[in-house]
């Protein structure tokens, strides 16, 4: 397969950042984050919920623009995820995670991803921008690193079995 040029890979990271379910699963994180109180200083209510709402949606955006466009750009990476489609669970899991650690660069050679890990702390960091001050800033900072890589070993998990899962629930319609 070819090399994306950065426009491809800029529309890659808009895919993923502005698809309908990435709005649902959105919703939920932010639930999850003010539920266990994350950010006190957001308060509660319906207001509270719209501050945790947009700073997920940001967060998520940002890393997806930083480690699947400008950082892939720089570093010659193919941000795109190939499943290997064949082997037993544990086979195709394991790969799925794997590729937090290992991508494809624009040659198609296996490399070690610097886009997933340098794509996700930059953007850990640009969100020191827009959250309240703290005195655990670093903390924060290295929590929400933490989570957005971690996320996208979810998500290779899902990509690598979606086919499957696509057929199981969906009866191949998507």
């Amino acid at each position: 397969m070819p090399p994306d040029g950065f426009k491809e890979k800029l529309w890659l990271a808009t895919e993923d950042t502005f698809d309908y379910s990435d709005f649902i699963f959105v919703r939920g994180l932010a639930g999850i984050a003010m539920a266990q109180k994350s950010q006190p200083s957001f308060g509660g209510g319906a207001a509270a919920y719209g501050r945790y709402y947009w700073h997920t949606f940001a967060d998520g955006g940002i890393e997806n623009y930083m480690a699947e466009a400008i950082v892939p750009a720089v570093t010659k990476e193919d941000p795109r995820y190939y499943t290997l489609g064949k082997g037993g669970f544990f086979k195709r899991t394991g790969y799925a995670v794997s590729r937090l650690l290992i991508t494809r660069n624009d040659a198609g050679k296996n490399t070690f991803n610097f886009s997933e890990f340098v794509g996700a702390g930059a953007a850990a960091g640009i969100s020191n921008a827009y959250y309240p001050a703290q005195s655990n800033v670093w903390v924060k900072t290295y929590q929400r690193w933490g989570t957005q890589v971690a996320l996208d070993g979810v998500f290779n998990v899902l990509k690598e079995f979606w086919p499957e899962i696509n057929q199981a629930i969906f009866h191949g319609k998507y």
